[in-house]
């Protein structure tokens, strides 16, 4: 990916570095996101901690996740579906992390803490692969059975060739300002 980034964008300058540990001096950032992070982190607040401290004054932290435990998926049976999504969530380090972004953010003395949700409805077989997996990681944690799983994921792909299927995926935006 760093390869890719820097032939598109030469002028910019790209590093690996861990959320954890920055590689930027104290207050020298103006603006802080990161997608899709924190749920896999094994202390967000530490990465909280750490972006407040690299961005300047004023600057500006915007934070994309998920909350694994709300994916809303229509089936024929709904306490299968749940046992499913909890499955799947139960593998994330933090799945419910989005719902303590906002708290995290005003604990490490960000101002102007917004929260907002855009959810991504699905209806045609784009994410039947994803729910698949969903399924599959269910079975290998023991939480259904390999029939259950069959079954379910059957139900979905054949939902998805009637345009029936149904996803929505809530996303959760949290931004916050540094204090000037």
């Amino acid at each position: 990916m760093i390869a890719v980034a820097s032939e598109r964008w030469s002028a910019a300058r790209f590093q690996i570095a861990t959320a954890e540990k920055l590689p930027f001096a104290d207050a020298t950032l103006h603006g802080y996101r990161a997608d899709k992070v924190f749920h896999v982190l094994d202390d967000p607040a530490r990465a909280i901690d750490e972006a407040r401290r690299v961005l300047a004054p004023a600057g500006r932290i915007v934070l994309l996740g998920q909350d694994w435990d709300t994916f809303v998926i229509d089936s024929d049976d709904p306490a299968l579906t749940r046992t499913i999504v909890h499955a799947a969530a139960d593998r994330v380090r933090n799945p419910r992390i989005v719902r303590r972004t906002r708290n995290l953010l005003v604990d490490a003395g960000f101002t102007d803490v917004t929260v907002e949700v855009h959810t991504w409805v699905f209806t045609d077989a784009t994410l039947v692969p994803m729910l698949a997996d969903l399924a599959g990681k269910a079975q290998q944690n023991g939480a259904i059975s390999e029939a259950q799983a069959e079954s379910w994921v059957g139900e979905q792909r054949e939902r998805a060739e009637h345009g029936r299927l149904f996803l929505a995926l809530p996303l959760f935006v949290t931004a916050a300002s540094v204090r000037t």
